[in-house]
Parts: structure tokens; C-alpha cells; sequence
């Protein structure tokens, strides 16, 4: 009976370890070595019986077959061996790198198979030495490629604060490691990488910082080149450059060669808070708001002037009317000039387009008063569904109020309720607000109506 349990065991551990192997067993590798193996078999034959047929004086047909036999073998070499070699161990010392045939690549590549085919069929000794001397030349070629594209670092430099449609200066230093070479002829391009299997691009995540191309001659070993470029970033939010594509042609041009280099940078790109047609509109009537609802904060006399037909009858002068038999009325100073508090409800209630293009500029027009209260020494605060801060100096907040709106997305009215801003709202009672919504004004609290300057985005 324990002869059978211990049998029992072992055949569980032999069948769970069997299933573990065949579990751990690379099926795509081995298939694309028994077909390099298959592709390499027939090619071996076709060379065999090209040769038959050449001496036995079919050069047309002999020619024919030479021709596949070598295109058979020139697929295994380039879709197959490089697959198997990124598979083994030696993949982490191995550089990914993509070959993109050139024009005179694959006018020399017609050229290499013309004189195979004439040399398999003539057996011609001085035909077999170009042939060698033409693929050692390509083969030069590859290694001195591989060899400019080692070794090389790159470095992104952007100012500390980016706007959406402003020009940036960027700086883009390329770096040698390489302890005795140099580097020659190498181009820089933010493109993404390629799908290797469909041959297109892979989508990035985010929108790429770099766009155009930037060629650097010559870099000398430990040394370094540096560029500076002009960027323009069309809108706001989140830009990605994880990689940079570098590639070379050097030396003969069959071939361009491109391999990634890590970058690693990320920009926030701040709205655009150049003044806009919407925002010069928008304020001179939030002035006369402001002024409206500021008068009389204070009761230190100011001056005593003659009376106006906006004025309040609460600020008339009478001792000074009397005297003057005219009507007078008193001015107090402020004891809180500026103190405003924006308010961005980011609630719509579609996404279409039209609804979608309101909210841009929504966000922009925000970005636009945040900006102009900084220049006017205003103590500013913000709130938006998930992010508040409180009345401060301009200067303390302006920033993360402007890295919340380079990142703010519109949410759906029935995602939030609806006295959500209406409990913020009423925090401020004692400063004057700056709403901008889609939802109608009756929405919000009748007490803080009176408290607020309403810009409603479907009229933006």
C-alpha cells in the first residue's frame, strides 16, 4: 500500500514537472528554426541542382533556380536568424536595431544578385571575388553603423513653464560614451517606433514633445553636440518623449540604420494665457462688478466729493450738503482691494463637438483671468470639482492653478452633483467670485448669486 502512494507521487511530480517544461517551452522560437532549417534545405538543393543544370547546359533554367536558392537563403538571414538571436541569452547585450533599405541599397543588393547568378553559372573566379568583395563591403558597412550608433545618451532641456501655441526654446544635447570612435552623420527624430510584424506605427501614449528631425554631423568620442530648437505645442496637457529614434546612413548608404535611445522627458503644457477676444469683452464688466461689490468695505474716510446718480443716498454727506447747499457724498478706502475667487465647473452636458470646442476655450479664457490677476497684484483663489485652493497672493497659487487646467477634463453633469460647486461657493462669502459654467445660474444658491460674476461657456 505505500509502494503504491510513493508511485502515486512520483507520477504526479513526473507529469507536473512534464507540464511545467512544455509549458516553459518557446513554441514560436522553435518553429521559426524548424522553417530556417526547412528554407535552408531547399536552398542547399536548389543551389545543388542549379549547378547540375549548368553543366549539363540549361544556363537559362540554371540561372532561374540559382536566383531562388539565393533569395530562399537571403530570408532566412534577414527574418529569421535575427528573431532566433534576439531569443537567447545574449538578447540583453544585443541592440535593437531596424534596417530600412535605401535606393542605392537596393540598387546594390540587384547588382550582388546578377553577379551571383553569373558566377554560379560561369564559375568564373574573378566573378566570385567581386561577389566577395561587394558583400564585404556590406557587411563594413553594418558593423561601422552598429558601432556610430553605441554609446550615445540624450538630454531634453525645456524652460520650467511651457504655454500651449507660445514658442519654446528647447535644447537637445546628444552625448558620446564611446571611449575611442567617434560619431558620424546621425539624424534624431521623435517618430514612433515601428510595429516590426505590419510595419506602422505604434501609437504613443501621449502626445510626442520632439517632431522634426535634427542632424548632427560629427561627435567626437566622450564629447558632446547640443542643438537648440524651436517648439510650438498646439494644445494643452500632457507631452511624452520616452525615445528618440537615432539613425545613420553612414558609411555607403545602403541602408539606414535606427535604433531608440531612452529620453524619459515629460512636459505639462500650461494653457495659452495670451488675452483673448473673449477675455477683453469679459473685462471691463467684471470691473464694474467688482467695483459694485467692493464699495463701502471699509469706514475710513477717503474723500468727500459731489454726488453722482450711481452713488447710494447711504453716503451722502448731509453736515457737508448743508454747508454747501449741494450734495456731497463720502468715499472710504478699501480695506480688501482685490480678493477674487474663480470658480471653473468642469460639468457638461454632452460631448459633442461644439460642446467639447466651448470647454477649450473655457479653459483657456480661465488661464486668461488667472493670468491677469497675477499682473494686477490680485489675491487669488480656485476651485474646480476635485481641486480647491484658498485666497492667496497671485503669485503663491497662479501655477498650480494653471497645472490643474492644463489637466482638466470635462466630466458628465450627472457624474457630480449638482451643489457640489454651490457648497464651495458658499465657503467664500466674503469674496467675490468668478463662475464659469455650463450649468444654468438658478443652479447655484440665490445667496450667492448676488456674489458672483457668471460667465456661462456656450456663449464663449
Amino acid at each position: 500500500m505505500a509502494a503504491d502512494t510513493q508511485s502515486g507521487r512520483f507520477l504526479s511530480r513526473g507529469s507536473s514537472s512534464a507540464r511545467g517544461w512544455l509549458a516553459a517551452i518557446d513554441r514560436a522560437a522553435w518553429r521559426r528554426f524548424f522553417l530556417a532549417l526547412f528554407g535552408l534545405t531547399a536552398g542547399l538543393f536548389l543551389a545543388l541542382y542549379a549547378t547540375a543544370l549548368s553543366q549539363s547546359g540549361s544556363y537559362s533554367l540554371a540561372a532561374v533556380v540559382a536566383g531562388f536558392s539565393l533569395l530562399l537563403t537571403a530570408l532566412v538571414a534577414v527574418r529569421t536568424v535575427p528573431a532566433l538571436a534576439r531569443r537567447t541569452a545574449l538578447r540583453r547585450w544585443m541592440v535593437r536595431i531596424d534596417y530600412d533599405f535605401t535606393r542605392e541599397g537596393a540598387v546594390y543588393l540587384a547588382m550582388i544578385m546578377v553577379i551571383t547568378v553569373a558566377a554560379l553559372n560561369t564559375a568564373n573566379n574573378l566573378l566570385f571575388i567581386i561577389l566577395a568583395c561587394l558583400l564585404a563591403a556590406m557587411l563594413a558597412s553594418g558593423i561601422l553603423s552598429w558601432i556610430v550608433l553605441q554609446g550615445l545618451e540624450i538630454d531634453l532641456v525645456l524652460p520650467d513653464h511651457v504655454f500651449a501655441e507660445q514658442p519654446v526654446l528647447a535644447r537637445l544635447r546628444l552625448q558620446s560614451r564611446k571611449e575611442f570612435l567617434p560619431t558620424f552623420s546621425v539624424t534624431l527624430s521623435g517618430a514612433a517606433p515601428r510595429n516590426r510584424k505590419f510595419r506602422k506605427q505604434i501609437p504613443p501614449p501621449a502626445p510626442a514633445i520632439l517632431t522634426r528631425d535634427l542632424y548632427f554631423p560629427y561627435i567626437p568620442h566622450r564629447s558632446s553636440a547640443q542643438q537648440d530648437v524651436e517648439l510650438v505645442f498646439p494644445r494643452r496637457g500632457s507631452y511624452l518623449q520616452e525615445s528618440l529614434r537615432v539613425s545613420t546612413r553612414f558609411p555607403f548608404g545602403f541602408a539606414r540604420k535606427t535604433r531608440s535611445v531612452h529620453c524619459g522627458r515629460q512636459a505639462l503644457v500650461l494653457p495659452n494665457v495670451q488675452p483673448t477676444e473673449k477675455c477683453f469683452s469679459v473685462l471691463p464688466q467684471l470691473g464694474s462688478e467688482v467695483d459694485s461689490y467692493l464699495k463701502g468695505l471699509s469706514h475710513d474716510l477717503y474723500a468727500i466729493r459731489d454726488y453722482h446718480q450711481s452713488d447710494s443716498a447711504r453716503h451722502v454727506d448731509w453736515k457737508a450738503t448743508a454747508r454747501v447747499q449741494q450734495l456731497k457724498v463720502r468715499e472710504f478706502t478699501r480695506e480688501d482691494e482685490r480678493r477674487l475667487h474663480l470658480v471653473f465647473d468642469n460639468r457638461v452636458p454632452d460631448t459633442r463637438p461644439r460642446t467639447l470646442e466651448q470647454f477649450e476655450k473655457a479653459v483657456t479664457l480661465c488661464a486668461c483671468l488667472a493670468w491677469y490677476f497675477y499682473e494686477t497684484g490680485t489675491d487669488l483663489g480656485f476651485a474646480t470639482e476635485d481641486f480647491e485652493t484658498p485666497v492667496s497672493p497671485a503669485g503663491q497659487v497662479l501655477y498650480p492653478i494653471l497645472e490643474k487646467l492644463a489637466l482638466i477634463e470635462p466630466a458628465p453633469a450627472a457624474t457630480a452633483p449638482q451643489n457640489v460647486f454651490a457648497g464651495r461657493t458658499s465657503r467664500q462669502e466674503q469674496v467675490f467670485q468668478i463662475i464659469l459654467s455650463c450649468q444654468p445660474r438658478e443652479s447655484f444658491p440665490a445667496d450667492q448669486q448676488h456674489l458672483s460674476y457668471f460667465v456661462m461657456m456656450d456663449s464663449i
